[in-house]
């Protein structure tokens, strides 16, 4: 009997060796938007760096950031612009629960997920990968990997909270595509809900027990941090405070949200303060005309190189946007726009004093934004909490250490612990 038990963990012990240091096939699938897939990145880049092969399953209309990132480009189908505009044009006619509803029901859900369930499904048919990490909005990747029973793992890109949010909208055009996937009836969303997550929200911004069962595992990305400021060329008043606006990559094609981009430059001309507001590929800067000379207009900038000289953000509440602010330690204004996460995220940072959130529509946030910017830079307490927040996030384990945990994940062999944050 001992020799039996003895043998029997000798054996586990060199699988468990085996299946942790062979080389995965890891298939991380994001739908069309920065900040979806900004938090498969580093997880992409930490599972390569670990010796496995990596590919991002993508809308094709995605692959330009795809390999900018540096990765592989696995497509799937775009969702036609007209089928996709004609959801988008209803949303400005309804309340923000209603367009909530709708995005998630009719986008993500629905539209997005049955584009991306071909694809998806051809991909892991062909490439065989161990293991699928998607992020939450990606449902085709979810209904593909349970039919061909591969592991998967979700990477939140949003607070918990955005978890119920998707299930209370979801279910009904989930069931649909359970059916065209020819997998089994499952109202109660018990196979989406079983997958497990990872996380770059710390705790208290997530409002969470991180002790709970069926808690997330919780990481930090340091991998850009610390890096000394890079901005465009010389604007306004260079012993000014910096100001970085952004409403993410996707706002500018959405339709009357663009408007956005000329009520911020009309709200923050003259200002004391000089302003980067960068407008996503899908919004012409020119259109914006002659600006004031406090406000410079780019495309795109990286984040991480503007964040060493800014004093605050203006930003929608999207997920990357206001994370990283958050991990610079920086004050913030959001002015949710359309997506249910965008509030969500405004009022949790105004709930923690680390921002104030004007979530009342375009023309009241363009109105209120001077005083809200204004108070943000002058009140401390709105600096401080935020620096609670990233010192939070800098004591989180590396995200290095979640490799070893997908290495479980895709393996049949190892029992993976149930609790967050393991240690690095």
């Amino acid at each position: 009997m001992t020799t039996g038990i003895r043998l029997s963990h000798i054996r586990f012990a060199v699988a468990l060796l085996d299946a942790t240091m062979r080389r995965m096939r890891v298939l991380f699938s994001t739908t069309a938007g920065a900040g979806h897939f900004g938090p498969l990145v580093p997880l992409a880049r930490a599972c390569r760096d670990a010796g496995h092969d990596v590919l991002v399953a993508a809308p094709a209309s995605f692959a330009s950031a795809v390999i900018a990132a540096g990765f592989d480009h696995a497509p799937f189908d775009d969702v036609p612009p007209e089928v996709m505009g004609a959801v988008f044009g209803r949303l400005p006619g309804l309340s923000t629960a209603e367009a909530n509803a709708v995005v998630i029901r009719e986008v993500f859900a629905r539209l997005d997920a049955q584009a991306a369930l071909p694809g998806v499904s051809a991909t892991i048919e062909s490439w065989k990968p161990d293991i699928v990490l998607s992020e939450p909005a990606e449902f085709g990747s979810w209904a593909a990997a349970e039919r061909s029973g591969v592991p998967q793992i979700v990477v939140s890109i949003g607070l918990a909270a955005m978890g119920d949010t998707f299930l209370g909208y979801a279910a009904e055009p989930l069931a649909e595509l359970r059916m065209i996937a020819g997998l089994p009836e499952d109202p109660q969303l018990d196979r989406l809900t079983a997958v497990p997550c990872f996380t770059f929200v710390p705790a208290t911004l997530d409002g969470a027990d991180t002790d709970a069962a069926g808690s997330p595992w919780r990481f930090r990305d340091a991998s850009d941090r610390n890096r000394d400021a890079r901005l465009p060329q010389p604007w306004g008043d260079p012993q000014a405070h910096l100001v970085y606006a952004s409403f993410g990559s996707v706002t500018g094609t959405v339709g009357p949200f663009a408007a956005i981009y000329p009520a911020v430059v009309e709200a923050l001309a003259g200002i004391p303060e000089r302003v980067l507001l960068t407008t996503g590929e899908g919004f012409d800067p020119e259109s914006l005309g002659a600006l004031p000379k406090n406000i410079h207009v780019e495309r795109w900038w990286p984040q991480v190189d503007i964040m060493p000289a800014c004093s605050a953000v203006v930003g929608h509440g999207g997920f990357g946007t206001t994370m990283v602010t958050l991990s610079s330690g920086l004050p913030q204004v959001v002015v949710p726009l359309f997506a249910a996460d965008q509030f969500l995220n405004g009022a949790r940072v105004d709930e923690v004093g680390a921002g104030i959130c004007l979530d009342d529509g375009i023309e009241a946030a363009a109105t209120a934004l001077p005083d809200a910017l204004r108070r943000v830079l002058d009140e401390p307490s709105y600096r401080k909490s935020a620096e609670r927040i990233a010192d939070e996030i800098a004591a989180l384990p590396d995200v290095s250490a979640a490799v070893p945990i997908i290495e479980k994940f895709a393996s049949s062999i190892a029992e993976v612990p149930a609790i967050a944050n393991p240690a690095p």
